[in-house]
């Protein structure tokens, strides 16, 4: 799956627990009618992909959805989802990358001189 947007916020790596468990987020915000703020994050030596990113980037991440249970003290039982990134790339060097199109110049161009009024048009317009 994938995300595509411009980067609102890249986070500090923050680190957890005696095991040295590293984590990012990133948040994108979609380009559509109603634009959405996704979370994504990522872990561990996934982290330092974020590094060369800035906000305002255009990017697309490369996603996993992650699923958890958990069972609080009382009994009851919860369901957690996140979103995790393992990998991200720039639009912005694809759109500079892509061959603008572009129109011959006008002077290149001369009008027709063997049209005559009794040719037989074929077009339907």
């Amino acid at each position: 799956m994938e995300v595509q947007g411009k980067v609102k916020m890249i986070g500090d790596t923050q680190t957890f627990g005696s095991n040295g468990f590293r984590k990012r987020e990133i948040v994108v915000t979609t380009e559509e009618q109603y634009p959405q703020h996704i979370m994504v994050e990522f872990v561990q030596d996934k982290c330092d992909l974020l590094n060369p990113f800035q906000v305002g980037h255009d990017v697309k991440i490369s996603i996993n959805l992650r699923g958890r249970e958990w069972v609080n003290p009382q009994g009851e039982t919860k369901y957690f989802n996140s979103i995790q990134g393992w990998r991200i790339e720039s639009l912005q060097a694809v759109a500079q990358n892509a061959p603008t199109p572009t129109a011959p110049p006008a002077d290149n161009f001369e009008p027709a001189s063997d049209f005559s009024k009794e040719e037989h048009d074929d077009l339907p317009f």
